[in-house]
């Protein structure tokens, strides 16, 4: 895996730190907050390329966090958990871009997994608009030319 940066969001400081260890026994460099106002700061100041956020957070809450990090970066891959069966959390999650959805406790290699394909999406996307970028700035070019 390329160099993976995932920050995990989760209020309860135990859980996030077990999470954070497993992940970089895998090799995954990791960051972790305990809220969704502390997540929106983090992304401020540096690049992830997943996140794994908890629905239930005091504070703004998962939810209104995911529509936040939307707003920064459209292409983000957010993976939602939560402790609490809540299908409608998970129903509006994935309605505003939620990559995918976990109930806790977690499979770890479930999790590990998800994480692994949200990266190759964002990279995938990434690369796409990317080649849509230069075959634009090439149609530029030529009609620069020809004029």
């Amino acid at each position: 895996m390329d160099a993976l940066k995932v920050l995990f969001v989760d209020d309860e400081i135990d859980f996030l730190e077990t999470l954070m260890k497993r992940m970089k026994k895998r090799g995954v460099e990791v960051a972790g907050v305990g809220s969704g106002e502390q997540a929106l700061d983090y992304l401020d100041e540096q690049p992830v390329d997943v996140i794994v956020l908890d629905v239930r957070m005091p504070g703004i809450g998962g939810i209104n966090t995911l529509r936040e990090i939307k707003k920064i970066d459209p292409l983000m891959e957010v993976i939602m958990l939560t402790g609490h069966a809540s299908i409608e959390a998970a129903i509006e999650g994935m309605e505003l871009g939620a990559f995918d959805y976990l109930m806790k406790p977690a499979d770890f290699d479930e999790l590990f997994y998800k994480i692994q394909d949200a990266f190759k999406k964002r990279t995938i996307q990434k690369q796409k608009i990317k080649k849509l970028g230069d075959l634009k700035m090439a149609d530029q070019k030529k009609g620069a030319k020809s004029t």
